[in-house]
């Protein structure tokens, strides 16, 4: 079942290099960069993550159409992208180290910025959750009301593990785990926490989980472990960390939440699943934490959204149907042939000829819209339930990937022999057609568009 991440993203990056002299401005040290990293922060850290551990995952999020954006939506390839406009500047986390010693952190665009509005699109992909994690980044997306009235009634059904952030909102009552650490906690609880020490971390949980109506409060301590309370076992349960050499925790509380959240998917109690995620939070920070991420091979190929999704329905006994086509202006001769091929099978990927393929098929004109926005309209029907972005001209590559059962395309091909037809038998699938509406087309509504431009 399909994890979906909600929260606010940031473009994180690092800047390596070494200090061997002072400016002759000021007592300041001179960095020599070696290299320079660009990474996705915050809820697109966490999204990730889950994608590199082999999950389906959706990313439900807002997104600037600044400078920023173009390496930001690079740094999360491979990860299904739900997202609308945020109405304020990509957050850029920018934190210069020499040899290993942090020099200093640039922030920009981390204003507070306004609650952004969200898009029929991430409700419904919030809809499709098997599970669910909160990572609020304090950049507003988590006080949208129209979002919290969906995060609360699906808290009954769902697991939602909830990231808080001190600038953040509360989470919505219900939730199963909220997962702040010492220091958020101390603020949260207001002055009865202000001075807790760690030993009082119980005390602290007890009193957010009271204050946030949610089923249970894990409380982190970085080595020391981290600290439950729930509805169930209210009495203070200490989960010790695993002995780690730490050279960088950056990422320990999003390794933590998101392993919460396919533990508790894999119907886990939540005390086990707060064991089992403590001991992969000290396990990741043991591997390098976000640097050994960033840092796998190039030739290590994560698995995709499509073979995920695939591998999960057949793992029920179920049937994976895929379709492709350009989807250029979405019409109802579309949305017709997908909900037929849809009803062949227990899922649908749809693969999607990327921007550059349209191109030299269609020219240069085309296509109307962006790969991005083609993607988000095809996600937000029922029907589909994922997309698979192809470069090439024809699917074969994209279709080798996850091997679907049914390969099916338009009927204007029946009679032929569809031109995948000799890929798809070669692993005992088979090939369909559906309906054709000729009176309904993207070059006809186009055209139609033109005319009263």
């Amino acid at each position: 079942m399909r994890i979906v991440v909600v929260g606010d993203v940031l473009l994180d990056v690092d800047v390596q290099g070494e200090a061997t002299r002072l400016c002759p401005d000021a007592p300041v040290p001179v960095v020599d960069v070696a290299r320079t990293r660009r990474r996705a922060g915050g809820a697109g850290l966490v999204a990730r993550m889950l994608v590199e551990d082999g999950h389906a995952v959706t990313l439900v999020t807002v997104m600037s159409d600044d400078d920023s954006r173009l390496p930001l939506e690079r740094a999360l390839a491979g990860v299904r992208v739900v997202a609308g406009p945020s109405g304020a500047r990509t957050p850029v986390k920018t934190r210069v180290q020499a040899g290993q010693q942090a020099v200093v952190r640039v922030d920009e665009g981390c204003e507070p910025a306004p609650v952004p509005a969200v898009t029929p699109a991430m409700l419904a992909a919030i809809r499709q959750a098997g599970a669910i994690v909160v990572a609020d980044y304090g950049r507003g997306l988590a006080r949208n009301e129209e979002l919290r009235e969906l995060l609360g009634e699906l808290a009954d059904d769902v697991p939602i593990v909830w990231d808080p952030h001190p600038a953040g909102a509360e989470p919505v009552a219900g939730v199963a785990v909220v997962t702040p650490n010492l220091a958020e906690a101390r603020k949260f609880a207001g002055t009865a926490g202000a001075t807790a020490p760690t030993g009082h971390a119980g005390e602290l949980a007890s009193e957010l989980l009271r204050q946030w109506s949610s089923r249970a409060v894990l409380v982190t301590m970085g080595a020391q472990g981290a600290t439950l309370v729930s509805r169930r076992n209210p009495e203070p349960l200490v989960l010790p960390a695993p002995r780690t050499a730490v050279s960088d925790p950056c990422g320990a509380g999003d390794r933590l939440a998101a392993s919460l959240a396919v533990r508790l998917l894999e119907g886990h109690s939540v005390p086990d699943a707060a064991v089992l995620a403590v001991h992969d939070a000290a396990e990741f920070l043991g591997r390098g934490g976000v640097g050994a991420l960033q840092e796998r091979p190039a030739a290590v190929r994560r698995p995709s959204e499509a073979a995920a999704l695939a591998a999960a329905v057949r793992a029920d006994g179920g049937t994976v149907v895929a379709t492709g086509g350009c989807f250029d202006l979405l019409h109802a001769g579309h949305v017709r042939a997908l909900a037929a091929a849809r009803a062949m099978g227990d899922c649908l990927v749809v693969c999607l000829n990327s921007d550059a393929s349209v191109r030299r098929l269609k020219g240069e004109q085309r296509p109307i819209m962006n790969q991005q926005d083609r993607m988000e309209l095809l996600l937000a029907l029922e029907c589909v339930d994922a997309v698979e972005i192809f470069d090439e001209d024809t699917p074969e590559k994209c279709l080798a990937g996850f091997r679907p059962d049914v390969w099916v395309k338009g009927g204007d091909y029946d009679g032929e022999r569809l031109p995948e037809a000799a890929l798809v038998e070669s692993w005992g699938g088979r090939c369909e057609t559906v309906p054709y509406h000729p009176a309904r087309s993207t070059t006809g509504l186009a055209d139609a568009l033109a005319k009263v431009s």
